[in-house]
């Protein structure tokens, strides 16, 4: 298995997803590793029952299921080690509790995952933990607003919804001039397009229910963490309680398998659906990285090796007080996109995206923004399907 492991550290991406995480011959050569289910652990004898002296103690600890989703996740990104949450939520949730304490400050990008959002502005104020919000753009920026007290620096790129990108470099290393953790939900790029222990990043986060599963059908999140803060990590996960469902970590296991075509399909979908979008006349703005009209591209065409499939555009209206009408008759009339949350799936998905929470950044003045999930469809049909959107619009 160690000749393997080396090996795979240079092979290909697909290659290496078609075999980290699992050693076959562990479980009987079976190419699969079994899905464990279990609570109750039993010792073979008093002392080691003591002192804990074997690889598995208890069901909420890990099982070989969610160990080899573990492995697997720390082979793709670099890490130390990897806990498994029930839902992306979850990770960034478990992290922020792991590395913040009563009284202290916390730097949070203002295009985070809303959720994120409400969670800081409730739980964590709560628990006495300042939460200030910073322009994602900001960079070395951030050196101005951090404080005495900061001890987390909260990253998010593309930034949720409207897609802003981050200097992550530049922010890591002036966070950790003051002794601050950096972490970063890394959901839309995934370890494939960015790894963000490689540009200074502390924790790495994910949301595994979006591309890793792939499917639409599981809820789990992943945290990463490099050397220097994996212990804490790991301590707070198990005195949270916070452990993934066996089945569901076998779910994201075998998505991982595919993941790497999956992500080439949706990336050349997306893009090709964005070129075409920055063309039409009812679109004012398409908020897509890797485009080159868009703001920050430059990071994106630096840092990152791809892109996926989730973006969106602004719909020009003329009058904001047409905005919701608009919005709704454009989703209204798509038939194969779904109008659902969540993304990362086989299947197309469209929504008015919310920005009335944001603190710094503000919302395109120009019309409404529409997020939309580029699936496995073939790109014409997802075209005609947009066309009748814009129909809608202009009757």
């Amino acid at each position: 298995m160690k000749d393997k492991d080396n090996f795979l550290q240079n092979a290909g991406i697909n290659t290496r997803l078609s075999h980290i995480g699992n050693s076959p011959f562990d479980f009987h050569g079976f190419v699969n590793p079994p899905v464990v289910h279990a609570s109750t652990v039993l010792f073979p004898n008093a002392r080691v029952m003591e002192t804990h002296d074997q690889k598995y103690t208890y069901g909420t600890r890990g099982t070989p299921t969610t160990d080899a989703l573990c492995e697997a996740m720390n082979a793709l990104e670099g890490s130390a080690g990897t806990v498994i949450v029930p839902s992306g939520l979850a990770a960034v949730t478990v992290t922020f509790l792991a590395y913040l304490s009563a009284g202290d400050h916390a730097l949070i990008v203002d295009s985070v995952y809303g959720p994120t959002r409400f969670f800081c502005d409730t739980m964590l104020k709560r628990l006495g933990i300042e939460v200030e919000y910073y322009d994602p753009m900001v960079g070395a920026g951030i050196e101005q607003l951090i404080k005495s007290n900061t001890r987390l620096v909260h990253t998010e790129a593309p930034g949720s919804n409207t897609f802003e990108m981050q200097d992550i470099p530049a922010i890591s290393a002036v966070a950790h001039r003051h002794d601050c953790v950096v972490t970063m939900d890394n959901t839309w790029a995934t370890p494939l397009y960015f790894k963000p222990l490689d540009h200074g990043v502390d924790v790495s986060i994910h949301a595994v229910t979006k591309y890793p599963a792939g499917h639409s059908d599981i809820l789990m999140g992943t945290v990463s963490a490099n050397e220097a803060h994996w212990k804490q990590l790991i301590a707070a996960h198990g005195q949270l309680g916070l452990c993934g469902a066996p089945d569901d970590a076998y779910q994201v296991l075998r998505g991982l398998r595919t993941m790497g075509v999956r992500l080439e399909r949706h990336q050349e979908s997306a893009l090709a659906i964005a070129q075409w979008l920055e063309g039409r006349e009812e679109v004012a703005r398409v908020l897509h990285p890797a485009l080159p009209s868009f703001p920050g591209h430059d990071l994106w065409k630096r840092d990152f090796k791809g892109a996926s499939g989730i973006f969106s555009f602004v719909v020009a209206v003329d009058d904001p007080q047409e905005f919701k009408v608009k919005a709704h008759a454009f989703l209204d009339a798509l038939r194969i996109f779904g109008l659902g949350y969540s993304w990362g799936g086989f299947e197309s998905l469209a929504l008015q995206v919310n920005l009335s929470d944001r603190r710094v950044t503000k919302a395109p003045t120009e019309g409404p923004v529409i997020r939309l999930q580029i699936g496995l469809e073939d790109v014409a049909d997802i075209k005609a399907d947009i066309e009748k959107g814009f129909a809608a619009v202009r009757a």
